[in-house]
């Protein structure tokens, strides 16, 4: 597909997308392969952000937000045949997801006492989840505490490569005629008008005009775009996680994804026995560079609580700490996907709160056809702003 300059200083495509990342390059794909016209901006390189850095990240529906569960299990049929549709390694591994359970102090929502209702509602979702006791969960990993008194257990979940995942839908986007343009940073937002397209300029002064839509899909970077641009204050904030990668002192025999009811804690394998560990435990910004960096109590906490779970596997080295580039948390913990109201032409997906990559493959979908249809589909609608009062 052709595209024509504006003035020599820029292009004009059906669709315009702001952020590569996975979402941005997932979407771009989906659309270039109906065979429309795509320009994606990436400010720095594609898989920069938030869907680039080291190991894997979950692909889990186990104690999720209800409202993400039926995006979640289209999400399930998708992510295993992924890698053939895109042509590109995924690094997807369907390894089911343990929460484990320690104790019942844990506010209403938690605990053994919650288990079977959950396990119940997540299966009705299509989502199919058990109920496993303690011995259950010690058959599974030896190395785990004798504390533990259950779990749920998610035999669909599992992890996948987001980097390599991001990169693949980039080249598959690119080979069906989307145009990628690294290092080109929004400056200005334009709003459609009569007689004027919705229109992005790049800090070197190029404009990429849209005859469709717009979508601003720079996860971190959207609540300031659209609070600049169209005077919308979304309720989101940036975090920066942490991941620390760990080499135990016994080897570990952990063949799922696990997490906890109680602690923050997410804790997967990597190949040579490197253990993985995250679940929420953040860096912070350094003012004096921009990036971000770790904070060594968050380090040695989130390493404690994992020795606290694992204590039969010794003590866990060091091997490094990461501290992810910026994502977006919203209040309510699900992300914020709509038109933006009054901007002709524009669109936002943001607020991912560090769980949106297992939806990926389908919410990219849902959102090829929001684009499309220029309205909410079905899937989409527990995250527009209609939510908010």
């Amino acid at each position: 597909m052709s595209y024509s300059t504006t003035e020599g200083q820029g292009m004009v495509a059906e669709f315009v997308i702001v952020g590569g990342g996975g979402y941005g390059c997932a979407v771009a794909y989906h659309l270039a392969l109906r065979g429309h016209s795509v320009v994606v901006l990436e400010a720095e390189e594609i898989a920069a952000a938030a869907s680039g850095g080291v190991g894997k990240r979950g692909v889990r529906a186990n104690r999720r937000d209800l409202r993400e569960l039926p995006l979640m299990r289209e999400a399930y049929a998708l992510w295993p045949n992924l890698a053939d549709e895109l042509g590109g390694d995924t690094g997807y591994v369907r390894t089911g997801s343990l929460s484990v359970i320690e104790k019942d102090v844990v506010g209403s929502r938690g605990g053994l006492v919650a288990a079977g209702s959950r396990a119940w509602t997540q299966s009705r979702f299509g989502v199919p989840t058990e109920v496993w006791t303690g011995e259950q969960v010690r058959e599974a990993v030896p190395q785990i505490s004798d504390d533990v008194r259950g779990a749920l257990y998610a035999p669909l979940d599992g992890v996948a490569a987001q980097h390599a995942t991001t990169l693949a839908y980039a080249r598959a986007a690119k080979a069906r005629g989307a145009s990628l343009h690294e290092g080109a940073r929004v400056a200005e937002l334009h709003p459609g008008r009569p007689g004027r397209r919705a229109c992005v300029v790049t800090d070197d002064g190029r404009a990429y005009e849209a005859e469709r839509g717009i979508l601003l899909a720079a996860n971190a970077g959207v609540p300031g775009l659209v609070s600049a641009g169209f005077g919308l204050e979304l309720p989101a904030w940036t975090v920066y996680p942490q991941v620390v990668l760990l080499r135990p002192e016994r080897p570990v025999e952990l063949p799922h994804l696990l997490g906890h009811d109680s602690r923050v804690l997410s804790v997967k394998t990597l190949p040579d026995g490197v253990v993985q560990l995250s679940g929420g435990w953040r860096g912070r910004l350094d003012p004096a560079t921009g990036g971000s960096e770790p904070v060594e109590e968050h380090v040695t906490g989130n390493i404690a609580q994992l020795e606290a779970v694992l204590p039969h596997a010794g003590r866990f080295e060091r091997l490094s700490v990461h501290v992810a580039s910026p994502e977006c948390a919203t209040v309510d913990q699900i992300p914020f996907i709509d038109p933006v109201p009054g901007a002709d032409g524009f669109y936002f997906a943001t607020g991912w709160t560090g769980h949106g990559w297992a939806l990926l493959p389908a919410a990219s979908r849902a959102i090829a056809r929001m684009l499309l249809d220029g309205e909410l589909p079905p899937e989409l609608t527990p995250f527009s702003l209609t939510r908010l009062p």
